[in-house]
């Protein structure tokens, strides 16, 4: 017999969509954003879609931005709010744009680290273009 040529998909249920990118039960995440799978050792530009994906797998609508830096207000009219205390697990921030980085960037906490299309080791900002410029943020939660 000779092998099936069609070629298998991987299933994107959303309980099994990573636990990187969790949001708290209170916006009913049950598992959290893409598999780890989904995320690589370092960013490739693709922040704002990996973020927006995350929180589409939680269920809430989230309108497409052109660059991560504009997140912000699409984020508000799903129901985010600004918070000013310590991140939490689900938190999303929108950092404004850094020398060479004219997007700026986005990322979740999932409760240990900051995720975007890669996991942040060095904290909230993801690189050392932002980490020296310290361009401003603002974090979003969803309650």
């Amino acid at each position: 017999m000779k092998p099936s040529k069609t070629k298998s998909r991987k299933s994107r249920n959303p309980l099994v969509l990573g636990l990187l990118f969790a949001l708290p039960p209170a916006v009913g995440w049950s598992a959290a954003g893409h598999a780890h799978g989904h995320v690589a050792s370092r960013g490739h530009g693709e922040c704002a879609l990996h973020v927006r994906r995350a929180v589409e797998a939680a269920g809430i609508a989230l309108d497409r931005t052109p660059m991560a830096k504009d997140m912000g207000s699409a984020l508000r009219a799903a129901g985010f709010h600004v918070v000013q205390d310590e991140p939490q697990r689900g938190d999303v921030v929108v950092i404004q744009p850094a020398p060479g980085h004219p997007q700026g960037h986005a990322a979740r906490y999932d409760g240990h680290y900051w995720v975007s299309d890669f996991r942040q080791l060095h904290g909230i900002y993801p690189g050392p273009d932002y980490r020296d410029a310290l361009p401003s943020y603002q974090i979003y939660r969803h309650d």
